[in-house]
This record gives C-alpha cells, sequence and structure tokens, in this order.
C-alpha cells in the first residue's frame, strides 16, 4: 500500500507540473507545433533516465522513493520517457532489431489508435446528434 502511495503522490505532482509547463510554454508559443508537448517528452527522458539510474545505483534509495520518483512524477508528467528508457536499455543489451520494432509499433500503432479513437468518438457524436 505505501508503494502505491507513493506512485499516487508522484504522479499527482508529474501531473501538475506538466499542466503547469504545458499551459506556460503555449502561451509563449505562436505556432502550431505542438513544443510544450516536444519539450516535456525530452525532460521527461532525461529525467527518468538520471532519476532510474541514480535510483537503483545508489545504495540505500527505498523502493517507496523510487517508485514515487520515477513511476510516480515521471509517469505523471510523461509516459514517453518510460518509452525512451526501455528503448535505450533493448539497445544497451544488443538488441538493436528489438528496439527498431518498439519504436515503430509504438508511433506507428499509437497513432492509428489516436486515429481509431478520434473516429469512434465523432461517429458517437453523430449518432447522438441524429
Amino acid at each position: 500500500m505505501r508503494l502505491v502511495l507513493a506512485v499516487a503522490l508522484g504522479s499527482a505532482v508529474g501531473g501538475v507540473a506538466r499542466f503547469l509547463l504545458s499551459a506556460w510554454l503555449e502561451q509563449r508559443a505562436a505556432t502550431s507545433f505542438p513544443w510544450a508537448t516536444l519539450l516535456i517528452n525530452i525532460s521527461g527522458s532525461l529525467l527518468l533516465g538520471f532519476l532510474a539510474t541514480w535510483t537503483y545505483e545508489s545504495a540505500g534509495v527505498p523502493a517507496d522513493v523510487r517508485a514515487l520518483l520515477t513511476t510516480g512524477l515521471c509517469g505523471g508528467y510523461t509516459t514517453f520517457s518510460t518509452f525512451s528508457l526501455e528503448t535505450v536499455a533493448l539497445m544497451e543489451e544488443g538488441l538493436f532489431g528489438r528496439a527498431a520494432a518498439y519504436i515503430a509499433l509504438s508511433v506507428i500503432v499509437s497513432i492509428v489508435g489516436a486515429y481509431a479513437g478520434i473516429a469512434g468518438a465523432r461517429h458517437l457524436v453523430l449518432l447522438r446528434a441524429a
């Protein structure tokens, strides 16, 4: 239960940080390019890479602190960081084919999933309006 609470707390902080930073960045960007999301994904990947390595390779970091910082904080901030870390882990193991497949499948299938979700929601909206 302690781990669950740690993840919940970290997720809340990460989600709020993402919301605030995204709003701040979007106010300053005069373009339709999703700079805020890109910067959050990059900074989240940097942060998770650092925190995961530091908490696993430093002696005495409790599991609940590790969960709060990695799964909670970074996961609430952006799940793209997990994708990035898992891809690096596959490459460090020399599994470049699996890493490439993971990248391609994650990007392509996620985009197809988003498109299918949008199409499904639009269909339901049309049904409700009819």
